[in-house]
């Protein structure tokens, strides 16, 4: 089962929050290169990537698009 890369944030902090939200509906997630993104304005120069499981990025996508969208990531 190899991770895969869902999406690049430049802001650690909204990257957490991502993988957080991907957590709670059941899709296990991790950030990548977190620690290397603490200093100020470095996010451009290396953001923090959000890593899934190959087999959950259809649904990782799908919950993204809903987060952005203003949904609450459950089903209606």
């Amino acid at each position: 089962m190899p991770l895969v890369e869902l999406v690049r944030l430049p802001n650690g902090a909204e990257a957490e929050l991502l993988r957080g939200r991907l957590e709670s509906a059941g899709v296990h997630a991790v950030c990548f290169d977190a620690g290397m993104n603490i200093a100020e304005s470095v996010g451009l120069m290396i953001p923090v990537r959000i890593m899934v499981l190959d087999e959950d990025l259809d649904e990782a996508r799908t919950l993204m698009t809903e987060f952005e969208g203003g949904g609450n990531g459950n089903a209606a």
